[in-house]
């Protein structure tokens, strides 16, 4: 499986249960790899042939940026989901870093890996 990757985007948003985290926007850092086969975009060396990462970028940068979720967990769930669904992608896994979320430790997060078949609706 070929992979598509965007490593460290890094984007301020409302996400916490504790009231004064509901007040301030936090720093969050997303790491994203999203299955491709990029064989007929390195063929035909166009764009319209791959996963355009820059529209991935900007499209989470501005979802997570306008978004105010409590937990983690639910913010990572809905970049899956908007991944999978707007940009027709395979398999995708997300990782959502909270620096700074426990005293003593660096990194706090959350990594899922989904598929299409996760987004389906249901029968």
């Amino acid at each position: 499986m070929d992979k598509i990757f965007l490593s460290a985007l890094t984007v301020e948003c409302v996400v916490g249960i504790w009231e004064w985290e509901r007040r301030v926007k936090q720093t969050v850092v997303i790491d994203l790899e999203m299955a491709a086969d990029i064989r007929k975009a390195a063929a035909t060396d166009r764009i319209e042939d791959t996963i355009d990462y820059k529209k991935v970028a900007k499209r989470i940068l501005a979802f997570v940026g306008e978004s105010q979720f409590h937990l983690v967990e639910t913010l990572t769930e809905r970049i899956a989901e908007l991944v999978v669904t707007e940009f027709d992608v395979s398999w995708v896994k997300v990782r959502v870093n909270k620096r700074g979320a426990i005293r003593f430790s660096r990194d706090v997060g959350v990594e899922i890996e989904r598929r299409r078949e996760d987004y389906l609706p249901a029968s």
